[in-house]
């Protein structure tokens, strides 16, 4: 499993132009799921981003996290994260989860979130998506298990 994730001030997802999620100051986190991947990983991953300390403190310094700044997480599925682009000129996918197995998984991480913390938005899974964003610092991490 792969999680991107983006320190923003503000990111939207839209379909077919319709807004389907949308935070303020937070995480935005493409979540790319693999074949290995189960239920057990995804709570010990949702638990790492919402704890990972991003976020500026009074110094300065990344000391914070989502959590402690009370910022929104944007949940967005992404199967190219599990891409192989070790060789060639053609990404491959074998090493991503099945569509039906991956649903379930970024349902089940959607939410864990949702149970813990009050500020989550989610992108539409399997869907043609425009996500916009703006980049705080930029500030981005590869999360992986």
């Amino acid at each position: 499993m792969k999680a991107l994730l983006q320190r923003v001030k503000f990111a939207r997802v839209e379909v077919d132009g319709e807004c389907v999620g949308e935070i303020a100051q937070g995480l935005l986190v493409f979540l790319g799921l693999e074949k290995h991947d189960d239920e057990n990983a995804v709570s010990k991953m949702m638990t790492r981003l919402l704890q990972y300390r991003i976020f500026s403190d009074h110094e300065g310094k990344m000391n914070q996290s989502v959590t402690d700044v009370d910022g929104g997480v944007l949940l967005v599925s992404q199967f190219t994260l599990a891409a192989d682009t070790r060789k060639g000129r053609r990404p491959g996918f074998s090493l991503a989860a099945e569509p039906q197995v991956a649903q379930a998984l970024y349902e089940y991480a959607l939410a864990e979130l949702q149970q813990v913390h009050g500020k989550v938005a989610s992108g539409k899974f399997g869907a043609d998506m425009q996500v916009s964003l703006l980049n705080d610092g930029p500030v981005t991490f590869m999360l992986e298990s």
